[in-house]
């Protein structure tokens, strides 16, 4: 059997392109999302028992954590919304770039430096041609501006830092003793780090259980700096 060509779903000039992409987010960046929220969560809950000692109330804590989760969010969102409106402005630019280039080879090296490193160092002369023949037909780029997919992507990033990090909120709800409570959410957070660094470390290559080890040391000593200043 003849060996067939290998199909690859990455498009060469999609970082010249400004259409959408079909995910708002990849699986890896989901997670990021969900890493970063939990750490802030955390390091949140652990300060405000620090500084509230024992004077410490469920209710300041429930409602520092709700708080700390919903803030996070929308800056979260609000990052998004600025990298994408970001993103299509560098596209604009490059394309612009690659048309006006004073000669081929100037054109060569703007979109090899436009494409991830691996696959712009194995792209021979012939194919970066053939791409700079392509995006010359392309239309004149807009300006850019934000979509209504934006706003809904935004809206989805928001919903998943909070919603995700709100398992940490649940003991609060449910238990009155709040250094308890306290110690209980701790443990929801170090055990959903690990969640995250295992599935992280799938998605990024790494050895999972190791990756989500490292997580959970990072939740650990968070916990144990909290303990020892008193919290």
């Amino acid at each position: 059997m003849e060996n067939e060509p290998i199909q690859t779903a990455v498009d060469p000039l999609a970082p010249f392109s400004a259409k959408p992409s079909d995910r708002i987010l990849e699986p890896m960046d989901r997670i990021s999302e969900i890493l970063f929220g939990l750490i802030m969560a955390l390091t949140f809950t652990l300060t405000l028992g620090v500084v509230t000692a024992d004077h410490i109330q469920v209710r300041t804590m429930l409602l520092a954590a709700l708080g700390c989760n919903l803030a996070w969010g929308i800056i979260d969102a609000s990052v998004f919304l600025m990298a994408r409106f970001n993103q299509r402005g560098r596209n604009a630019v490059q394309l612009r770039a690659v048309r006006t280039a004073a000669d081929i080879g100037d054109a060569h090296r703007i979109i090899a430096d436009a494409l991830p490193p691996v696959l712009g160092s194995v792209l021979p002369p012939d194919q970066l041609e053939l791409m700079r023949q392509r995006l010359l037909q392309l239309p004149e780029p807009e300006r850019p501006r934000l979509t209504k997919r934006d706003g809904l992507g935004a809206i989805g990033i928001c919903l998943l830092s909070f919603l995700s990090t709100f398992p940490i909120v649940i003991p609060f709800i449910l238990i009155g003793d709040t250094r308890l409570a306290l110690r209980l959410s701790n443990a929801v957070a170090i055990g959903m780090l690990f969640v995250c660094g295992y599935a992280l470390g799938r998605c990024a290559g790494f050895r999972p259980w190791a990756t989500g080890l490292l997580m959970v040391a990072v939740g650990v000593a968070l916990v144990g700096v909290a303990i020892a200043l008193g919290g």
